[in-house]
């Protein structure tokens, strides 16, 4: 490789994303979340999004064909979810986190936020130490008054004021 692990996540981070925490469920019925900015839309029709996982994430085990999972869109309000649920040790941990009423086939989502979309499982792809889940929408809602939580060089950041 002509250039060193570190080069190669500074440049990536060069790319400005949102922030997603995905939720399930465990093959117990334990929910688990975590914090992803490998987030894209893939298809309108059939409606299809993308995530991808660590490969040592809590739960991806559980998550076989058409098992549901939820992506959770951050606003710039969820910092501090976006950063429990990036720390390995704490994305089975639901302590204080505050989650909407209406679960999704048991998967929690989370409260406020910009925006959700409800998943089956559609595909699953293993590529290099990630996973590359394929998701098939069922659901969704948004709240387009909210403004987005952003990632870009390692840090937290949002839109400017307009």
């Amino acid at each position: 490789m002509p250039f060193d692990p570190r080069q190669f996540r500074d440049t990536l981070g060069c790319f400005a994303t949102g922030v997603t925490v995905v939720t399930s469920v465990d093959a117990a019925a334990r929910p688990f979340g975590v914090t992803v900015n490998s987030f894209t839309s893939v298809s309108l029709d059939p409606p299809l999004i993308l995530v991808c996982l660590g490969l040592t994430t809590i739960g991806l085990d559980a998550l076989g064909a058409d098992h549901p999972f939820v992506v959770n869109i951050l606003d710039e309000s969820d910092e501090a979810v976006s950063t429990r649920f990036a720390t390995r040790d704490r994305q089975a941990d639901w302590t204080g986190v505050a989650v909407a009423p209406d679960a999704w086939h048991g998967c929690p989502r989370l409260a406020g936020g910009l925006a959700h979309l409800d998943c089956r499982l559609s595909r699953r792809i293993d590529a290099g130490d990630h996973a590359i889940l394929l998701g098939a929408v069922e659901g969704l809602a948004r709240h387009p008054d909210r403004r987005p939580l952003l990632y870009l060089r390692g840090r937290y950041a949002r839109l400017a004021e307009t």
